[in-house]
């Protein structure tokens, strides 16, 4: 791959996804996977103004054995000086960027019991870390290739041929292939802000989707909600992207308002494991029955990871035409393959979606009906044939999305 491309992008995830300031601390998170590629990342984080950039390496094989050899009681273990750290950043937060490149079944064979179990009893310490950095920070989710996830897209390909392959499919998809892909991203903000405008002007208080693959459900919607797209704000004005590629316009459903049957339309890749043709049905908001043809055990410990794992916390629409799902490919990564078409989350919702969320607290988002987890899992329900009716607060129907795109009424 030409560096000249992956220099565009590398300034891409720095200066519009993370938006990184003069005098700010970054901390990158990756695998080891594409060590080039952070050390270019890192460099146009400083070169945009970043005061200090740390990497913090991971890898799925070492999470794996330590699933195979540590008990529980270690793996959940929250030490005083990882404690502090969190407590340091809770305080005073970084930039954060996180770099994803596992295979989708990187995790395969761990013992997903132990790190089940270890998670929840980890997220009771460190959670409250993490809440304090809510809408108080930039953060940015992007992805590079490895040789286990090209290959998975490219299976006939040799490794080098794959990952090159799969370096093509990121940088198009995420708008990174051009000359000015800063510019091209400043339109695609704009265009994606406009169609929020139109949804917003409907004054929505439920979505009806239907499908011929039996979707057929309801969900209400957080009155002093809104829309919004990929750009986001903290409380201290500043903006950034947090997911490249982005396609979505999203906002944060009513907790306990969703009814009825939805069927998943890809394959979930969660934490390094796929479930696969999967579908929840939902009574009182609640997710009471699920079934999967793969994974089923692990997503039931998803909607078992805390009291809030099992309510919705997002609902996106993307069209099934998105840049996205037009290449062809699955890409067994949940960044990409929610940018393809319409998707919803279980877990935590989104307390930015709040208009003037900046002067509300958590237990304000909380009264309105923001759901709360320690988890946040995004699942594709975009049909070719997807259906969607807003129902507004006047009580008219009007059509959101016709055969798997925008009604004529909000294109």
């Amino acid at each position: 791959m030409k560096k000249t491309l992956l220099r565009n992008y590398a300034k891409l995830i720095a200066r519009v996804g993370a938006n990184v300031e003069k005098g700010q601390r970054v901390v990158i998170t990756a695998q080891l996977d594409q060590p080039e590629f952070i050390c270019m990342l890192a460099e146009e984080c400083y070169r945009a103004g970043a005061a200090d950039v740390a990497v913090e390496w991971q890898s799925c094989a070492l999470e794996k054995l330590a699933s195979r050899f540590e008990e529980v009681k270690e793996l959940a273990a929250v030490p005083a000086w990882e404690e502090e750290k969190l407590r340091a950043r809770a305080e005073d937060p970084p930039v954060t960027i996180k770099i994803l490149s596992s295979p989708p079944d990187a995790m395969q064979g761990a013992d997903r019991e132990k790190l089940t179990l270890a998670e929840v009893a980890r997220s009771a310490i460190t959670k409250q870390y993490s809440d304090a950095m809510v809408n108080r920070h930039q953060w940015c989710v992007a992805a590079v290739p490895s040789v286990g996830w090209a290959k998975k897209l490219f299976p006939l390909d040799r490794a080098g041929t794959a990952v090159e392959h799969l370096w093509e499919l990121i940088l198009q998809v995420c708008r990174a292939d051009g000359k000015d892909p800063l510019t091209d991203w400043m339109w695609h903000n704009r265009a994606l802000r406009e169609k929020c405008d139109k949804v917003n002007a409907l004054h929505l208080k439920s979505l009806e989707y239907r499908s011929s693959n039996g979707t057929r459900l309801r969900v209400g919607l957080i009155p002093e909600a809104q829309f919004i797209s990929g750009k986001k704000c903290t409380v201290g004005g500043k903006y950034f992207n947090p997911n490249i590629p982005t396609e979505e316009v999203f906002t944060t459903p009513m907790r306990g308002s969703a009814e009825g049957t939805v069927y998943a339309v890809k394959p979930l890749s969660f934490r390094g494991e796929l479930i696969e043709d999967f579908w929840l049905r939902f009574e009182g908001g609640k997710a009471v029955e699920c079934g999967a043809a793969r994974g089923e055990a692990l997503l039931r410990k998803i909607l078992s990871m805390d009291e809030g794992a099992s309510y919705l916390g997002e609902c996106a629409l993307v069209p099934f035409d998105s840049p996205v799902n037009e290449t062809g490919f699955l890409f067994y990564n949940t960044l990409f393959d929610e940018n393809a078409c319409c998707h919803l989350a279980l877990g935590r919702g989104y307390s930015n979606t709040i208009v003037g969320f900046e002067k509300y607290g958590r237990g304000d988002f909380a009264r309105m009906g923001v759901n709360d987890s320690s988890v946040h899992v995004d699942f594709m329900i975009g049909s070719e044939d997807l259906e969607i009716v807003g129902v507004t607060q006047s009580g008219q129907r009007v059509p959101v999305f016709e055969k798997g795109g925008w009604s004529s009424l909000l294109r």
